[in-house]
């Protein structure tokens, strides 16, 4: 125990005094223990060690250029998700997988996001479609795109809408996709009336040989009474009866009331009465549907001598229609030449009140009433 406490004793001398060089004796002095750092430090430098990789992690900045110098991933390509365009935004994306690099080999460069306004969201599909993409930033490495893929943490990118193509048509298919129109074959009767209405346009621009030549060609297929129609009534007014009469043959007129009271009028141009009364007593219409085919039988009938039928004519139109002066004028002429002179006196005052009689028509019935009122 004594030892002990001798050595206890020298150490702790040691200790107290100052060390001055000592001349080597040739053994060995031994190691001072050391000291011990004290509890508190160590946690600090446990809790230090233990923050910095939350620090790293929260830090969006950091993280994505972080991970991919140490993990030495492949490039990745930014993807950018559309966003509502009333402010610009900016969207960083994360690396999706990590590969292991070799230790030896040269580590890839990561393409580093480049914060854009997210107001194009068609970039990456554009950039897929084919289109050169712009140029880098300094210091930013382009990765081709076959070799990265968007990716979005925060939200999914909506999928790229492929175009629907049509396949153009070629012109036969077009032709049998369209509906077949219907081609409605003229009747006869239109045709008559379409070139009825040429024939008008042509005589009155003077062309009648022109309008005649257009005739001859339409009676070749068809009876075409509405054009024989104006045709000849511009032969009659023209004082042309024969050349109207060429295109009023008997067996055309006889079922059409207006082509007889044609060939009737152009009769009587030629002096023919009694052929233009057999025209017209041949088949006589109701008053209602040709009032002046009554007037011409009615007249004619009196230039005849046939008064009492033109008077029973001339009744049956003012039975119709009261109104007409010249009507009564000739219903008292009918009368007058029958021999009934009080019924003519009537007709013809009728006649003389009513309005619408020529000058010389009614001078005509001034002075018949006069004649009459003498006795």
């Amino acid at each position: 125990m004594s030892l002990l406490n001798d050595a206890l004793r020298a150490a702790e001398q040691r200790q107290n005094r100052p060390e001055v060089a000592s001349a080597y004796t040739g053994q060995v002095r031994g190691k001072r223990p050391a000291r011990k750092a004290p509890w508190f430090i160590v946690l600090l430098l446990v809790a230090g060690l233990a923050a910095v990789p939350a620090i790293w992690f929260l830090n969006p900045d950091h993280s994505g250029a972080g991970a991919g110098d140490a993990m030495g991933n492949a490039p990745v390509v930014e993807s950018k998700e559309p966003q509502p365009q009333s402010q610009p935004e900016t969207v960083v994306m994360a690396p999706e997988r990590i590969s292991d690099a070799p230790a030896s080999g040269p580590t890839p460069a990561v393409e580093r996001q480049v914060e854009q306004p997210v107001d194009a969201p068609v970039a990456t599909l554009e950039r897929d479609a084919g289109e050169q993409p712009s140029e880098p930033e300094p210091g930013v490495v382009q990765a081709s795109a076959t070799q990265s893929q968007p990716v979005a943490d925060s939200a999914p990118v909506p999928p790229a809408q492929t175009p629907v193509s049509r396949k153009p048509l070629s012109a036969s298919t077009a032709e049998e996709e369209l509906p077949a129109v219907k081609q409605v074959r003229e009747t006869p009767e239109a045709v008559d009336r379409r070139v009825s209405q040429e024939l008008a346009s042509l005589l009155g621009n003077g062309e009648v040989a022109k309008a005649e030549q257009r005739l001859q060609a339409l009676v070749a297929a068809q009876s075409a009474p509405a054009s024989r129609e104006v045709f000849a009534r511009r032969m009659l007014v023209e004082g042309k009866p024969e050349r109207a009469l060429a295109w009023l043959p008997a067996d055309v007129t006889a079922d059409v009331p207006d082509l007889r009271l044609l060939r009737a009028r152009a009769l009587h141009a030629t002096g023919d009465l009694a052929g233009a009364l057999n025209t017209l007593e041949s088949s006589v219409p109701p008053v209602a549907d040709n009032a002046g085919y009554r007037v011409t039988l009615a007249t004619l009938l009196q230039q005849a001598g046939r008064s009492a039928e033109s008077a029973r004519h001339w009744s049956l139109l003012i039975a119709e229609d009261d109104s007409r002066a010249a009507w009564w004028v000739g219903l008292g002429i009918a009368l007058e030449t029958g021999g009934e002179r009080d019924s003519a006196a009537r007709a013809y005052t009728q006649a003389a009140q009513l309005p619408g009689l020529s000058p010389s028509l009614a001078d005509y019935v001034r002075e018949r009433l006069r004649s009459l009122q003498a006795g």
